[in-house]
């Protein structure tokens, strides 16, 4: 075998390419150790089936590869960063979880994603700080994978981001915050109110709010109902009450829809252009897509009234069918009762989605 593997490695500076992919395959099989920097060289070929072929033999030789390929992640060639990042991130080897995590910084978003995806694998909480990071990254692919890295680590990374929640960088804070809303730990909800209700940066709060409602716990539906009366919270705060699901909220979110006076949208300019659209319209609309959430048939007759309003007819016709059966005999009885026929028209129709048929259903 010895001098097999000798033979190929040296059959991995052959002119012709095919003999070179031949040779970076079969040393894949050989899993020589010798062979781990001739194929990390081989990264830097100018054909792409060798490259692909070093790629596989690499990743199939694993442990013994891993320092060097933790090298490789310093590489000048971009390529063979990107390829060193790949392979590590299926061998998941907590010797490189060092350079991984300088690697979640390169210039190179492909580096990034990958290294990511390693370090979600290895599950070392060091990692926890720079993948932080990554949630604020421009790339959304990279987002993500730092996020499934950050929800790998489990409990072991909920200390470090709870204490997070106190660092005076409120970019920092914020960034804990979109972690633990991935994560949903039950722990961190009175923390959370606590950035709900204190926090100076408006944005903290805003996405303390939604990771409240992401983790859907019901300690937390008072504390939302006290600060509707923020209008830079106010939509958060109802579209976290619908993920809860907790019908202690229904009295006031049924309060709210009520409170649109559809006659004062008369005659406006165009959405676009109008506070009033902008300011006022988002908690109604909030509120009716929280009601359908929650699943209080109590809800129904509220959301009926919304279909008589051009402003949330169609959310609150996509609510009903939320619903199921429940809503149909109450739709099938304002059908009948109503007498504008455009309002008519559109009961039908969420009568229609909910699977009515004619000729099913008398009306």
């Amino acid at each position: 075998m010895e001098d097999s593997v000798a033979e190929h490695i040296a059959a991995l500076n052959d002119a012709d390419w095919g003999v070179r992919e031949d040779a970076a395959t079969a040393l894949g099989s050989f899993q020589d150790p010798r062979s781990v920097q001739p194929l990390i060289r081989v990264l830097k070929d100018s054909d792409r089936s060798v490259r692909v072929a070093a790629t596989t033999s690499l990743t199939a030789i694993g442990e013994p590869a891993v320092t060097s390929l933790g090298h490789a992640l310093q590489d000048l060639d971009p390529n063979v960063q990107e390829i060193a990042a790949s392979i590590l991130g299926t061998i998941a080897d907590d010797r490189v979880v060092e350079p991984l995590i300088a690697a979640l910084l390169n210039p190179n978003w492909i580096v990034r994603s990958h290294s990511a995806k390693a370090l979600s694998k290895i599950g070392d909480s060091r990692a926890i700080d720079t993948l932080l990071l990554l949630l604020q990254d421009k790339v959304p692919a990279v987002r993500d994978d730092a996020g499934a890295a950050i929800k790998a680590l489990g409990e072991i990374s909920i200390p470090p981001l709870l204490q997070l929640l106190d660092h005076k960088d409120w970019k920092i804070r914020l960034r804990a915050v979109e972690a633990l809303a991935l994560m949903k730990p039950k722990a961190a909800v009175d923390p959370l109110l606590k950035l709900m209700l204190e926090d100076p940066d408006t944005a903290v709060r805003q996405d303390a709010i939604r990771a409240i409602g992401e983790i859907g716990d019901s300690r937390a539906v008072k504390p939302l109902l006290t600060v509707l009366n923020q209008p830079n919270l106010k939509t958060q705060a109802i579209t976290a009450l619908g993920k809860i699901g907790d019908p202690q909220a229904l009295p006031t979110l049924t309060k709210i829809i009520n409170s649109l006076v559809t006659k004062s949208y008369e005659g406006r300019m165009a959405a676009c252009e109008d506070a009033l659209y902008q300011e006022d319209l988002p908690p109604v609309e909030a509120a009716v897509k929280a009601l359908a959430q929650i699943g209080d048939e109590r809800a129904i007759p509220t959301l009926q009234q919304g279909l008589k309003s051009t402003l949330i007819r169609g959310e609150a016709a996509e609510a009903l069918t939320r619903f199921g059966k429940t809503a149909v005999s109450p739709l099938v009885a304002m059908y009948k009762t109503e007498t504008d026929d455009n309002i008519r028209f559109h009961v039908k129709e969420t009568l229609a989605r909910l699977g009515w048929r004619p000729g099913q259903i008398r009306l």
